[in-house]
């Protein structure tokens, strides 16, 4: 259980709106796992949070736990990988990383090694340029971090394999099939 007011570092991996000024974020939280936080005022031009708060930005926060939603009272940009954000292959391919960590992980359960993985990742996908290769192995070393697979056996259709696991299609995929292919 988390404490009225805690802190840590994470990975944001999606974000939606919520009303006219405000923003809901799912965060792969080091210490906590994935959880859902709110950011109030976050949209308007005056606020010192908006830019800190982007889709796989590496981020250290402060939130206070309240009924229903908890909310981010500080944020601090810790990286918020340039080069990945500068190629547009490199960033589809991290909204893909980001949109399968949200849907194969469960809100409220630690995984520290899930977000190791994704940092990890997210580094590599900064310096290579084999982009297919990078997608898989991330595919597979994801699986084999969840129990899912196991680590000896070769993976041979790994998009089949993970929409079997989520049982549903990864929609970046989809979108940046071109892209990444």
């Amino acid at each position: 259980m988390k404490p009225r007011q805690y802190s840590s570092e994470g990975v944001l991996i999606a974000k939606r709106s919520h009303s006219e000024a405000d923003k809901i974020f799912v965060i792969l939280a080091k210490k906590y796992g994935k959880i859902r936080l709110l950011a109030k005022g976050v949209k308007k031009l005056k606020s010192r949070k908006r830019g800190h708060l982007e889709v796989f930005s590496q981020v250290r926060f402060s939130a206070v736990n309240l009924p229903g939603i908890d909310l981010i009272t500080e944020v601090e940009l810790i990286n918020d990988f340039p080069s990945v954000r500068s190629n547009l292959s490199k960033m589809t391919l991290g909204f893909y990383f980001c949109e399968v960590v949200n849907k194969i992980t469960r809100e409220g359960e630690k995984h520290d090694d899930i977000y190791q993985l994704l940092l990890k990742y997210f580094k590599e996908l900064e310096k290579t340029k084999k982009l297919k290769l990078l997608r898989l192995e991330f595919i597979f070393n994801l699986l084999v971090l969840l129990g899912y697979w196991p680590q000896d056996k070769k993976m041979i259709e790994a998009d089949q394999v993970l929409d079997q696991v989520v049982e549903r299609r990864i929609n970046s995929f989809q979108i940046g099939k071109k892209l990444l292919l």
